[in-house]
């Protein structure tokens, strides 16, 4: 996973996704469609990595859901206008399989998570430009964040579950 230079997030051919349970019998998926993120340095295994996610642009298909999740009871974007993330390390599982461990921090609440990467490889596109491709998935309890809105079942359990599964299919092209 060593090569050398700076990387910076290719937002065309980048998504940041998650999903979770409703009524506890299906998911409902959506996504963040603005986003930045480097990888400062040569080494992916130890340059930094920083990802900031506008808040704001959360999207899941539904205009009264998407509303709900910017105000207070979930994101509050008026007051809390980005997610970051920020490595702390990655360790090698095996040949293709990394564990990224960071910071993840929401509403100005910050959480250790790790996180499930798999490297793609390095590549070249038709215009000469080096490109690295990795495949991000992980989970997280959204109560740590302070993201604790819910309503009861009448047959019990929660219209919502606590736990959300983060997904990310990301390109970086190095810099020169």
């Amino acid at each position: 996973m060593s090569t050398t230079g700076t990387w910076v997030l290719d937002p065309t051919h980048s998504e940041i996704l998650f999903k979770v349970k409703h009524l506890m019998i299906t998911n409902v998926k959506g996504e963040f469609r603005k986003f930045s993120a480097n990888i400062l340095g040569e080494d992916f295994t130890t340059a930094p990595i920083e990802v900031s996610i506008d808040a704001s642009s959360i999207f899941t298909n539904e205009d009264n859901r998407d509303g709900h999740l910017k105000g207070a009871d979930f994101f509050d974007v008026e007051n809390h206008k980005e997610l970051t993330f920020k490595s702390t390390s990655v360790s090698k599982v095996d040949s293709e399989n990394y564990l990224l461990n960071g910071v993840l921090t929401i509403k100005g609440i910050s959480n250790n998570i790790s996180l499930n990467v798999e490297f793609g490889g390095v590549n070249k596109d038709p215009w000469g430009n080096q490109k690295a491709g990795f495949s991000v998935n992980g989970k997280i309890n959204r109560k740590d964040w302070g993201l604790t809105w819910n309503a009861p079942l009448e047959t019990g359990g929660l219209l919502v579950s606590e736990e959300v599964t983060l997904m990310a299919e990301v390109q970086f092209v190095k810099q020169a």
